[in-house]
């Protein structure tokens, strides 16, 4: 019934449609269960509009995906009718999206608002915002509680029990056990650990206006996780994603993860090895005086101005990134809602408890610079991950790595004003 209703004002009120059926394109992550609950959704709008979808399956990796959405949009490509965009990328991309203010009836004021700040350009709301995220800690309960241990509050905690129980459980017959897994790789998803790394031991971000990176906190950080690889966390690390990672722990090979709430059900799905066996926490501070911090993630839905059908397209985004919809991804796959109401919905919380607890890890995320920097953030993340990345490897240590990214940084910069 309520999805009846809710086609019938998307018809009245966001457009007019035509007697024939419309064919649309639209681009989505296979992350997880995202595929699969975008394929759903889809179903379920045409369903009820009669209209059909083609879903575009994009690379998982998400400079690879931003790289060839850059390459279509400069072409004014028509392929991609509605875009699913990182929570970074409006002000990359913002200029080759139509303005959804006139479709969204005033939906986004449901919306968290600073997220809705973020997907507005120049008074433009670029895109809708479809699920939010924060990175957090995953811990495995049963291991803890065996051997008497707390979920860890500091890096140096989970330091010292990842170490004690990998021990521990390697000398009863799991060699493959590890402490802690988390993304490595030099691309986005190393920003944002090393994001979190910084900002939890009072580092700052890379950008706050002018360039911030080469301090003292942030070089302890960055030594901090260097001191992880190969000792509590495998080699391989170095080539994680969050699939890499979330394969690890999801096996019974890990006993702490940092990866984004997506993970949760996959987790505990039925035929998950650890399934019932997973505790969520915020992720550690840097020491006691630090502060925990969770990089601000998320994705959005836009309208390409290239499409041959954007009212059409505009209402596809609407039902997608509506209330119900929105439930459905949270309840199925953990998928932050950003409607802030549904953080209070018994059937969210009963499915995943940590929406609760976790409330302002999730309201409060720390931010990627994508606004200070605009449209070279892509050039200024590029060069923090790969100064990260070589501290990790051990080719450079954190005082060369970050004075060289200071001054990389400063070159892509107007003489260090962004």
């Amino acid at each position: 019934m309520k999805r009846s209703i809710f086609a019938a004002v998307v018809a009245s009120t966001l457009l007019s449609v035509s007697a024939y059926a419309e064919t649309l394109s639209i681009s989505c992550g296979a992350v997880g269960q995202e595929l699969e609950l975008c394929q759903q959704g889809v179903a379920a709008w045409e369903q009820e509009t009669g209209h059909t979808v083609k879903i575009i399956t994009t690379p998982n990796s998400t400079t690879e995906r931003l790289a060839l959405y850059q390459q279509l949009l400069a072409a004014g490509a028509d392929d991609i009718d509605v875009f699913q965009i990182d929570v970074i990328w409006p002000g990359i991309l913002g200029n080759h999206f139509i303005d959804l203010k006139p479709y969204s009836n005033g939906e986004e004021s449901s919306h968290f608002p600073s997220i809705v700040s973020n997907n507005t350009v120049k008074d433009r709301l670029v895109a809708m915002p479809w699920f939010t995220d924060a990175g957090v800690l995953y811990y495995r309960s049963d291991l803890l509680e065996k051997y008497g241990e707390k979920a860890p509050k500091t890096w140096e905690a989970l330091t010292a029990t990842a170490e004690k129980i990998m021990k521990a459980e390697r000398e009863a017959g799991n060699d493959k056990m590890w402490g802690f897994v988390w993304q490595g790789r030099a691309y986005e998803g190393l920003t944002c650990d090393a994001l979190e790394w910084v900002a939890s031991y009072n580092g700052g971000t890379i950008v706050d206006g002018k360039i911030t990176i080469n301090n003292d906190n942030a070089k302890q950080a960055l030594t901090t996780a260097a001191g992880w690889v190969d000792t509590i966390s495998p080699p391989g690390v170095l080539n994680y994603g969050e699939e890499e990672a979330r394969g690890v722990f999801q096996t019974g090979n890990a006993v702490f993860m940092r990866n984004w709430p997506y993970a949760w059900s996959l987790g505990n799905s039925e035929d998950s090895p650890i399934k019932g066996k997973i505790g969520v926490v915020a992720l550690p501070k840097g020491g006691e005086d630090g502060s925990h911090s969770g990089t601000l993630g998320g994705w959005q839905l836009a309208v390409s101005k290239y499409s041959k059908n954007p009212e059409l397209a505009a209402s596809l985004v609407m039902y997608l990134t509506s209330l119900e919809e929105q439930k459905r991804r949270a309840i199925v796959g953990s998928y932050n809602p950003t409607i802030e109401s549904l953080y209070s919905d018994e059937e969210v919380l009963t499915a995943v408890p940590f929406f609760g607890s976790l409330y302002d890890t999730f309201a409060n995320g720390t931010p990627r610079p994508s606004t200070a920097t605009g449209a070279k953030y892509n050039q200024v993340s590029n060069a923090f991950w790969n100064a990260t990345h070589s501290v990790l490897s051990g080719s450079q240590n954190a005082d060369v790595a970050l004075a060289k990214l200071q001054k990389d940084l400063k070159r892509i910069s107007r003489g260090g004003r962004w």
